[in-house]
């Protein structure tokens, strides 16, 4: 009788003729919904309905199932996140820290079940404490360190760890040095004796120091053509301009061509200092033992020297709202990062922009799954296909820090991608979602774990942790501060850090699309009445 209802009606339509409505009641089998397709809740519409009412509550039952998955699927997941309790989890090993007469910290994490121990040396000391003619002076030094001491060639030392099977490395940053060797449980002690000779006994004879200064340079041509690494040295040089944190971890080029045996005593001298020093180890250690080795080995560390607070209170940290481009039309990509000045380790509020950037979240256009993740900036980078990859970040000083994102899109979607970010980023001072926020926990407790898988994640932990707060965050203590940041808290501090402040921008390649600096400037707030 439905079919035959439907047909009358188009021949009065097309032949505006009177017709006789028969006003029989339905088959209910013939238009109700399936039961398992029916949410709870939400009853059919009743067999005598006319037609378009029953069409009419069909949508409306439609439109509720997007809103209110299927309830079968909600017996064993939730698309809306909740709140994960990881106590179980926390109970990590205990973080064993002593302190020597002369300043020196050892810390250490044991883990017996661990067969491989990681030990290394931190220094508070970086690109950042070296003047505008010694810069590059620390990643020159972390270079000449491992060439040989009074107790061993380069060779011998090279095959000293070969031969244990152990792993020799350092890095430089702009605040911190390290040096540290990965090892299994038992060389512990050889690999603390090789440490303490490269720190205190290293020759730095001069031609080595001519060959390395090639070296060097080789790897600043290697990083020129990283645009990534090129883009956030320009950024922190314009954004912090005419203060220390705007020199490269590399220095410029004359300086590396004018680095003297002298320089490198001196940086020595005044920075490698015991109160500015920890050593750290983790795995199969024993806190007692690790502690008579660094008594032992570790004695020509000088107990007084510059802090770091002194240094810093001379020359600070200064963001200045600025801009660099490079345009190149040869490459076919633009790359750009937009910064806001963010917190400094010790800041209440550098715990809620973490929060912030996992809510930004990041994204590549290899990523399976990406339109779908929960962060909104990148929904609307994934489903407009207007970037290639985009990533928030979240850089920490003692005194300053960097909050943005940095993004590599074709050409013609940089307006389109610029105005997403822009919003994205803005949509914090006035619209944070709690769900936003309670998945972005979620993400940020298990990325924090997942971190620490390995020996040398653990000891980097401790050690850049003891440099910067003096002692190590229980994940406890720290799980609870990021539990501790609601919608109300972004909102807040988004407004501290976001709305109507200053930006730096660094971009680089085919980057006309780029909007100016003052059309970003414009967008760090919304007018509303």
């Amino acid at each position: 009788m439905a079919i035959r209802y439907i047909l009358t009606l188009t021949r009065r339509c097309s032949h505006t003729t009177t017709t006789k409505h028969l006003r029989r009641p339905f088959s209910t089998s013939a238009v109700a919904p399936s039961p398992s397709s029916t949410p709870p809740n939400i009853s059919p519409p009743p067999p005598t309905a006319m037609i378009y009412d029953r069409l009419a509550e069909n949508v409306k039952i439609k439109l509720k199932q997007l809103e209110q998955p299927d309830y079968r699927f909600l017996k064993y997941s939730s698309p809306h996140p909740t709140r994960v309790d990881h106590t179980p989890i926390l109970a990590a090993p205990l973080t064993r820290v002593t302190t020597l007469p002369n300043g020196l910290r050892i810390a250490t994490e044991s883990n017996l079940a661990c067969p491989t121990a990681t030990v290394g040396v931190w220094i508070d000391a970086g690109s950042r404490f070296e003047s505008d003619d010694t810069n590059g002076t620390a990643h020159f030094l972390e270079h000449m360190i491992f060439k040989g001491t009074e107790r061993r060639t380069a060779r011998e030392l090279e095959e000293e760890i070969e031969n244990m099977g152990g792993h020799l490395n350092a890095y430089t940053s702009r605040e911190q040095t390290t040096y540290f060797a990965k090892v299994l449980g038992n060389d512990v002690p050889k690999a603390m004796d090789i440490l303490a000779d490269i720190l205190q006994n290293s020759k730095f004879e001069e031609s080595k120091i001519n060959r390395e200064r090639d070296v060097i340079l080789r790897e600043m041509e290697e990083v020129e053509h990283q645009t990534e690494e090129v883009i956030f040295d320009h950024l922190h040089a314009t954004a912090f301009q005419q203060t220390p944190l705007a020199r490269t971890i590399l220095g410029p080029a004359d300086n590396i061509k004018t680095i003297t045996k002298q320089h490198l005593k001196d940086y020595i001298s005044t920075h490698y200092s015991a109160p500015r020093t920890v050593i750290a180890a983790s795995g199969p250690v024993k806190h007692e033992e690790i502690l008579e080795l660094v008594k032992k080995l570790f004695t020509k560390l000088s107990p007084t020297g510059i802090t770091t607070s002194q240094l810093i209170a001379k020359d600070p940290a200064i963001f200045t709202g600025s801009e660099i481009r490079m345009i190149d039309d040869d490459i076919p990509l633009a790359q750009f990062a937009v910064a806001f000045e963010g917190a400094s380790w010790t800041d209440p509020d550098s715990i809620a922009l973490m929060v912030m950037q996992t809510m930004l979240g990041s994204w590549t256009k290899n990523a399976s799954g990406g339109k779908h993740m929960g962060s909104a900036l990148v929904q609307r980078v994934g489903i407009n296909e207007i970037a290639e990859s985009m990533m928030a970040f979240n850089s920490n000083y003692k005194d300053s820090g960097l909050f943005g994102v940095y993004a590599v899109a074709k050409p013609d979607c940089l307006d389109d991608l610029a105005y997403a970010i822009m919003y994205e980023i803005t949509r914090l001072c006035y619209r944070p979602s709690e769900e936003d926020v309670i998945r972005a926990q979620n993400q940020l407790k298990s990325s924090l774990l997942l971190h620490l898988d390995g020996t040398s994640p653990v000891a980097e932990d401790i050690g850049r942790q003891l440099l910067i707060y003096g002692r190590r965050i229980p994940y406890a203590e720290l799980f609870a501060r990021i539990d501790a940041v609601d919608a109300n808290t972004v909102k807040r501090v988004a407004k501290r850090f976001i709305s109507d402040k200053d930006i730096a921008v660094s971009a680089h390649g085919p980057i006309q699309g780029l909007p100016d600096y003052n059309w970003f400037r414009r967008r760090t707030y919304w007018l509303r009445y």
